[in-house]
């Protein structure tokens, strides 16, 4: 186990959780978080839709660094769109966790 990226992951939860008034979100919750940022978007309610929209934007856009996606650019509603450059690496459940939870950080830490 890696404790300081556990404490970096902790500690980036907890700010979050802070911020929003709310309980340690999971990597889905700042997924869907990052999404809405970078949307761009006055808040409001999303559709269910819009929510997996959503999180896929936050997906794409932490892996953008590392080669997975490129921007396409953003469509009539101001929704960014991404293309899928390479395949990610075969990874188990919990490699795939670690490699988002890593390009999260990745990204507040560049923000």
């Amino acid at each position: 186990m890696d404790l300081h990226f556990e404490k970096r992951w902790r500690d980036l939860t907890l700010q979050l959780a802070e911020r929003f008034g709310a309980g340690t979100p999971d990597l889905h919750t700042v997924l869907f978080l990052i999404g809405v940022q970078e949307l761009g978007q006055p808040p409001r309610v999303f559709k269910k839709d819009e929510k997996v929209a959503l999180m896929h934007i936050g997906i794409c856009v932490v892996l953008l660094p590392y080669g997975y996606y490129r921007e396409l650019g953003r469509d009539a509603d101001g929704w960014p769109h991404f293309a899928r450059t390479k395949d990610l690496p075969p990874l188990t459940g919990e490699e795939q966790e670690r490699m988002m939870k890593e390009a999260v950080l990745a990204y507040f830490e560049m923000a």
